[in-house]
């Protein structure tokens, strides 16, 4: 009897403990990190410095360690302020489109750039269906206005499936010129709700 009443209390400790699980930040290669994990599945994301026309930029990881499929979209992330409306993450097409009519070289260059920096500094990220995989397809594009709407869509998070095991990265984009301030990240999954600290 004492015995099963210990398990159950120590069972209890474990489950309040794992459903406030702490955010943990980190710096790698001059971006700030937080990173967050719940149910098996961890989501960490930084704000990139640059910007895309009207868009600040988040560069987001994602990986499956639950036992069962995920699936993650741009449209799940919310940045939440106190004093101003909510702005949520862009549909990837809603970028690329915007590109095609105004994208430039400049654009390009700016993109990956910020992009590349990011992801391919930080070694916490081990992507299995991510920007890498999409770069290749997108670097034999010639006009200018689809190279840039191109290297968008290689590095915008898209709509993915992920299998247990399965992690992938991407941009998020948020119709807001600079990066915000002063807002915190909610991110709205199959089975929870992840609330990253207000930057």
């Amino acid at each position: 009897m004492v015995r099963s009443f210990r398990a159950s209390v120590a069972l209890s400790i474990l489950l309040s403990f794992a459903a406030t699980a702490q955010v943990i930040q980190f710096e790698s290669n001059g971006l700030h990190y937080q990173t967050l994990t719940r149910s098996g599945v961890t989501i960490m994301f930084a704000h990139l410095p640059s910007h895309l026309h009207e868009y600040s930029i988040l560069q987001v990881a994602v990986s499956n360690g639950s036992g069962g499929p995920y699936v993650i979209r741009p449209e799940d992330f919310t940045i939440e302020y106190t004093d101003s409306p909510a702005v949520h993450g862009a549909p990837a097409h809603d970028v690329i489109d915007m590109l095609m009519q105004k994208g430039s070289g400049n654009d390009v260059v700016k993109l990956v750039t910020a992009y590349e920096t990011g992801i391919y500094g930080n070694p916490r990220v081990k992507s299995t269906n991510g920007y890498e995989s999409r770069r290749q397809a997108a670097l034999a594009v010639s006009s200018t206005r689809l190279r840039a709407a191109a290297a968008a869509s290689a590095i915008a998070l898209v709509r993915t499936r992920l299998d247990p095991g399965d992690s992938t990265d991407g941009a998020v984009f948020f119709a807001e010129p600079k990066p915000p301030a002063g807002g915190r990240l909610v991110v709205h999954t199959n089975t929870d709700v992840f609330q990253f600290d207000a930057e």
